[in-house]
């Protein structure tokens, strides 16, 4: 009886139309953010923490985003970023700060270093707006002063960046959605203490 159920499901999945659709494989994109000139680390100089960068709402999903023109979240299933939006940007910002000559050292959370100063924040946005013919990437983010007996804040603010899309599929999304977190680390950059 088994024996017969189990041959009539290739018609079955025939008659649904699985078995005509192509495979189509998913395309994962590196959440890369280049710097254009990196300085080397400030001897003797303050040290700042990056910590964990919190996901803001729908930032949890991998797939691209695109803000359609009726308003709604478009995520793509097929092309999506290597790992979570916020990890992915929360390495890469650490590595620009690292980068930018300011300080003696930038760690994450866990080292044995004592900070001087603490960076903590919340990716909000990391999308495309076809009808704009943009991307975007907004964080807030605050700085905390930690070398007293209590830390205090340094700044807290809003920091976005938007880039010109190129045209349209998602290799434009990517490359456009990277330059507008380059605009909002370079703001980031330049908020910071010393700057």
């Amino acid at each position: 009886m088994k024996r017969r159920g189990m041959l009539g499901l290739p018609l079955l999945l025939a008659g649904c139309g699985l078995s005509e659709r192509p495979y189509e494989e998913r395309r994962q994109w590196p959440l890369v953010v280049p710097r254009p000139g990196s300085l080397p680390a400030k001897p003797g100089g303050a040290v700042l923490e990056v910590r964990t960068l919190r996901e803001g709402p729908g930032m949890a999903v991998r797939g691209l985003q695109t803000l359609q023109a009726d308003g709604s979240l478009k995520i793509g299933f097929y092309e999506e970023w290597t790992v979570p939006p916020a990890q992915g940007v929360e390495d890469a910002l650490r590595g620009w700060l690292a980068g930018c000559g300011k300080f003696g050292a930038v760690t994450a959370p866990g080292s044995r270093v004592k900070p001087d100063y603490l960076l903590e924040g919340e990716l909000t946005a990391l999308l495309s707006v076809p009808g704009e013919g943009i991307a975007r990437a907004a964080m807030s983010v605050v700085v905390l002063d930690a070398r007293g007996d209590t830390s205090h804040v340094v700044f807290q603010r809003r920091v976005t960046g938007e880039a010109k899309l190129a045209g349209p599929g998602p290799e434009a999304a990517v490359k456009a959605q990277l330059a507008a977190l380059l605009l909002a680390f370079a703001e980031v950059e330049g908020a910071l203490p010393g700057a």
